[in-house]
C-alpha cells in the first residue's frame, strides 16, 4: 500500500514540476516582449537618422563641389586682374573715358611739356615757354642765364553727353594749363605756378553741325607753327604774324559741303581800359558791342585753306564815359583779313599765315599794341620727316605795324617791327617727343632805329595722354 502511494506520488510530481516550469516561462516571456519592441522601435529611429545624415553628406558634398568652382573662378579672375595690372601704363597713356552717374562719359586728356632754356636776353610775354620778343634794354654783359619751364601742361576734360532731340548730341570741354601767374613773388613762387583757365564751353551737335556756348578760340586763331616749347604761346604768337584770342561768345561750325565749312563767331567785346580790364570796363563792353568773325575753311586729303573776317567796334569813353574826353578820338573800328592753310606733300610739311588789321590789339594784333593802328604780319614754316622718328622744321615771322599809329597812339617806345626765326629738331615716337630749338627775335623801337635782340636755346621733353 505505501508503495503504491510512494509510486503515485513519484509518477505525479515529475508532471507539476513541469507544469511550474512551463508556467515560470510564460510569466518570463510575458515580461520581456515589451522590451523588445522598444528594441525595435530604437532600431528603426537610428536607421531613420542614418539615412537622414546620408542625405545631409550627400548635400554637403554638392555644396563642396560648388565652393571648389567657385574657387577656381576666383582664381582666374585674379589671374586675369594680374594681366590688367600690368596693362596699367599702357592704359593709362591713353584718353580713358570716366562714367558718370548718368548717361555722360567723361574723357581726361592733356599732356606733360617741360623745357630747360638758357637766354641772353629777357622776354615778353616772360621767359622761357612764353618768350615772344626780346624787352628792356639789350644785355652787353655776362647776357646768358638758364632756367626750367612746365607751365604749358595741360589738363582737358571733356564730357560727351546722351543724344538730345532727334540728332542732336550734347558734350562740353574744360581745357587749362599752368600761365595763371605764380604763389607769390619769394624765393620758392616760381615752383608754384598758378592754374589758368583756357578754354570752358557747352557743345551741341549733329552731323554737318556743331555749336559751342561759352569760352573758345576765335576764328582768327588758325594755323599752328610746330614747337615743343612754345604750345601755349605758339611762335609768333602777338608778335610775327599769329594772332587770335579765346573769348566767351556763340560759335557756329556748319558743312556746307564735304571740302567747305563755314564758321562764325559772336563774343564778348574787349579792349585794355578805360574801365577795370577784369570787371567788364574796357571800351569793348560799352553798350552791346559783340566782336563778330566769319571763316570759311576749305578742305582736302592732305591740303587745308582757311579765310577769316574781323568786326568789332570800341567806345573809348568807357561805361558812364569815365573819360569824356579821349585824348584822340572817341571810337575805334577793329577790322581784318586773314588767309592761311597747310600743305604736306610726302614727307614734307608747309604752312603758313598772314593777316592785315587795324585797331585789334585785343586779338594780339600789332605786336600785342592798343590803338587805332594798322598793322600786317605773317609767317612760314616748313618741315620735313627724316624717319617716322626724326623731323627737321624751320620757321620766320615777321609784324609791321604801321610806324605813325605806333608813335600816335603808344609813344616813341612803342614797337615798330618785330621779326622771329626758329630751328626745331625733333624726335617723336608714340606718346613721346623730344625737341631741341633755337630762337632768335630782334624787335624794332620807336622810329629811330633801336632795336633789341635776343636768343633762347631750349630742350623740351613731351608726354601726352
Amino acid at each position: 500500500m505505501v508503495f503504491r502511494k510512494w509510486l503515485s506520488l513519484m509518477l505525479v510530481l515529475p508532471v507539476l514540476v513541469g507544469l511550474t516550469l512551463c508556467a515560470a516561462s510564460a510569466s518570463a516571456q510575458q515580461a520581456t516582449n515589451p522590451d523588445v519592441q522598444g528594441l525595435l522601435k530604437r532600431i528603426e529611429q537610428l536607421q531613420e537618422q542614418l539615412a537622414s545624415q546620408q542625405h545631409a553628406n550627400q548635400s554637403l558634398q554638392e555644396q563642396l563641389q560648388q565652393l571648389q568652382g567657385v574657387v577656381a573662378q576666383l582664381v582666374d579672375d585674379q589671374k586675369a586682374q594680374n594681366e590688367e595690372i600690368k596693362k596699367i601704363p599702357e592704359t593709362v597713356a591713353k584718353s580713358t573715358p570716366v562714367k558718370t552717374g548718368g548717361k555722360e562719359t567723361i574723357t581726361i586728356k592733356g599732356f606733360i611739356n617741360t623745357t630747360f632754356f638758357s637766354q641772353d636776353q629777357n622776354f615778353a610775354f616772360g621767359n622761357g615757354q612764353n618768350a615772344q620778343w626780346p624787352t628792356g634794354s639789350e644785355f652787353t654783359d655776362n647776357k646768358w642765364f638758364s632756367g626750367g619751364d612746365v607751365r604749358n601742361t595741360r589738363l582737358d576734360i571733356a564730357m560727351a553727353g546722351p543724344q538730345l532731340l532727334r540728332d542732336w548730341t550734347s558734350g562740353g570741354l574744360v581745357e587749362a594749363d599752368f600761365f595763371g601767374g605764380f604763389n607769390g613773388t619769394g624765393a620758392f613762387s616760381q615752383q608754384q605756378p598758378h592754374l589758368r583757365l583756357r578754354l570752358a564751353y557747352i557743345e551741341l551737335s549733329k552731323p554737318g553741325t556743331k555749336i559751342r556756348i561759352g569760352q573758345d578760340w576765335s576764328p582768327l586763331f588758325g594755323e599752328v607753327p610746330a614747337s615743343s616749347s612754345h604750345i601755349a604761346f605758339p611762335l609768333g604768337y602777338g608778335s610775327a604774324g599769329f594772332v587770335g584770342w579765346r573769348f566767351p561768345g556763340f560759335y557756329l561750325w556748319h558743312d556746307l559741303s564735304d571740302s567747305t565749312q563755314l564758321q562764325v563767331g559772336i563774343f564778348e567785346g574787349s579792349w585794355s581800359g578805360p574801365g577795370n580790364n577784369v570787371d567788364a570796363g574796357t571800351a569793348g563792353n560799352v553798350g552791346f558791342r559783340p566782336q563778330v568773325e566769319a571763316r570759311l575753311n576749305f578742305h582736302q586729303d592732305n591740303w587745308k585753306l582757311y579765310v577769316v573776317g574781323h568786326w568789332d567796334q570800341k567806345d573809348l569813353k568807357g561805361a558812364n564815359n569815365i573819360v569824356p574826353n579821349p585824348p584822340i578820338q572817341d571810337s575805334i573800328t577793329g577790322t581784318a583779313a586773314e588767309i592761311g592753310g597747310a600743305i604736306r606733300p610726302g614727307n614734307w610739311l608747309f604752312h603758313a599765315n598772314a593777316y592785315w588789321g587795324k585797331g585789334v590789339g585785343q586779338q594780339f594784333g600789332a605786336i600785342t599794341q592798343f590803338g587805332d593802328i594798322a598793322s600786317w604780319g605773317a609767317w612760314a614754316q616748313v618741315g620735313y620727316n627724316f624717319t617716322k622718328t626724326w623731323s627737321l622744321f624751320g620757321f620766320y615771322g615777321m609784324e609791321n605795324p604801321n610806324d605813325d599809329d605806333v608813335v600816335a597812339w603808344v609813344g616813341e617806345n612803342g614797337r615798330t617791327k618785330n621779326q622771329m626765326y626758329n630751328l626745331h629738331l625733333r624726335y617723336a615716337v608714340g606718346p613721346y617727343s623730344f625737341g631741341l630749338e633755337w630762337l632768335h627775335d630782334k624787335v624794332d623801337i620807336g622810329t629811330h632805329g633801336t632795336s633789341v635782340s635776343g636768343n633762347q636755346i631750349a630742350a623740351s621733353w613731351l608726354f601726352k595722354f
